[in-house]
């Protein structure tokens, strides 16, 4: 009798950890439309969408009245990367950006059930943005901002992956070490695309961002060597990601790498 109790106790045990278990995957499998999750990928499509909007619409501008100028072009695309960063980053996570994301993922940051729905509402965020710009700059100029590279196929590849990957260990070294002062993420990630702008613009670009080549290409139906701009940005990140988590560990005590980690944390302590 005792026996068939304990196995009886046993087989009840394991049924309720079965059940246990099929409820934990049946919660994660439907976390993906929990509200939260939604007001993300909104936040990600607005994002994107006043992203694209400003970014392009620089350009725009800067073709149709010549005011802003390249500098110009760069500043505001710098600015509206940290706005954005300072905005939504503590909903989202800011990525704005299919490589970002698929960066992340990559990492083992985020997770993977949710890299289609942010890409895709990156990608039409990033359309419908374009759409807007060339219903409003129409006329009889081509007012197209399809990105294009100015030299060779190569030499524009090999641009976009560095500085994407510049961009993604940027990204990686102030958003997800603790160790770094979270409330300057924005400004030194909108001041690196800022410095990226400047100087590979006339170059590839300076996408860095399949969302912001996809978006106006496919408004202009204009796919001439959009896979430069794919394939490089998402790989630049990956690497990024990828060795930022190398140089990541350290033999420092707790104590020690959270002690400057934000300037509120010091002048709390200080108070």
């Amino acid at each position: 009798m005792a026996e068939a109790a304990v196995a009886n106790g046993n087989h009840v045990v394991s049924l309720n950890i079965k059940d246990d278990e099929t409820n934990t995957k049946n919660q994660q499998s439907s976390a993906i439309f929990s509200l939260p999750f939604v007001q993300k990928i909104i936040a990600e499509m607005l994002g994107t969408y006043f992203l694209i909007f400003a970014g392009c619409g620089s350009i725009l501008v800067n073709t149709d009245k010549g005011m802003i100028s390249f500098p110009g072009i760069a500043i505001v695309w710098g600015l509206v990367v940290m706005v954005l960063v300072y905005s939504i980053g503590h909903i989202s996570g800011a990525h704005i950006n299919p490589a970002v994301t698929i960066a992340f993922a990559s990492s083992k940051r985020f997770p993977w059930k949710q890299v289609p729905a942010y890409v895709a509402a990156q990608v039409l965020a990033a359309t419908l943005a374009s759409g807007t710009l060339r219903l409003i700059f129409n006329g009889k100029h081509d007012h197209s901002v399809v990105s294009v590279p100015s030299g060779s196929d190569m030499q524009a590849f090999v641009m976009e992956f560095i500085i994407t990957f510049y961009l993604m260990f940027v990204i990686s070294g102030v958003a997800t070490d603790n160790r770094a002062i979270g409330e300057l993420a924005g400004l030194a990630i909108g001041a690196t695309i800022l410095l990226n702008v400047m100087f590979a613009g006339p170059i590839s670009g300076a996408s860095m961002n399949p969302a912001r080549s996809l978006g106006p290409a496919i408004v202009s139906n204009k796919y001439n060597r959009l896979w430069i701009y794919i394939i490089a940005p998402i790989a630049g990140a990956v690497a990024g990601a990828w060795v930022y988590n190398i140089i990541r560990f350290t033999d420092k005590p707790l104590r020690e790498i959270t002690k400057s980690a934000s300037f509120l944390k010091s002048s709390s302590r200080s108070g």
